[in-house]
């Protein structure tokens, strides 16, 4: 089988997704780094990989995927005997696909727009807004609401292990948990300990290690 190489950016939280995904399973991949500062993303070359121009894309042979949480699914079944399995046993599937998703429409705009407010806005010379920062905050409270009620029952969100459903959080909580937004986590004993455990995984730990090589 063709090599994997994935093009992107080590700061795109997309991309740390798919990152995460590959040491997870122990599988071998070319990171070919796609400047966006300078709209690399944008190109000509790079719309053919991915049309709507935004990273990461994913390419093997003559497959060329997009969609972060797409890709991490086609590796995860690909890969099925590779690594960290990232899937439930059957009889949990249903909950799978069901975290999976609240991850996707629940969590993810609510964290994603946080971390721009708070992290990405002052990288780039912004201003962050206070009263946006405070709705966005109540509004990741009610979420995180949700998830100790059900990490109070189960270890991980899917089921007992851990899965694409915890994984695809990594890249937003990691920025999260170096903002004041940490203590929404960390005042939830159940959702803080999940945390801690996520982000503890030695993949997780390569995906900085990428950082910080860049």
């Amino acid at each position: 089988m063709a090599g994997i190489k994935i093009h992107g950016s080590v700061i795109s939280t997309a991309a740390q997704r798919v990152f995460a995904c590959l040491y997870e399973k122990d599988i071998d991949f070319e990171l070919v780094p796609v400047d966006m500062s300078a709209g690399e993303h944008k190109s000509e070359a790079f719309l053919a990989k991915n049309p709507f121009g935004q990273v990461p894309a994913f390419e093997q042979g003559d497959l060329y995927l997009f969609e972060s949480r797409a890709i991490t699914q086609y590796i995860a079944e690909q890969y099925a005997d590779k690594g960290t399995a990232l899937t439930c046993p059957s009889k949990t599937v249903p909950m799978l696909l069901v975290w999976k998703e609240v991850e996707a429409h629940q969590f993810d705009p609510v964290a994603s727009k946080l971390n721009w407010e708070i992290v990405f806005k002052p990288m780039f010379g912004m201003t962050t807004d206070p009263a946006a920062v405070e709705e966005l905050e109540a509004k990741l409270s009610k979420v995180l609401d949700v998830y100790e009620a059900r990490l109070s029952k189960s270890k991980f969100l899917a089921c007992d292990c851990f899965t694409l459903a915890d994984m695809h959080h990594l890249p937003n909580i990691n920025l999260l948990m170096g903002t004041q937004v940490k203590k929404l986590f960390d005042c939830r004993p159940h959702v803080s300990a999940w945390v801690a455990n996520i982000t503890a995984r030695p993949a997780w730990a390569k995906v900085l290690a990428l950082q910080s090589k860049k």
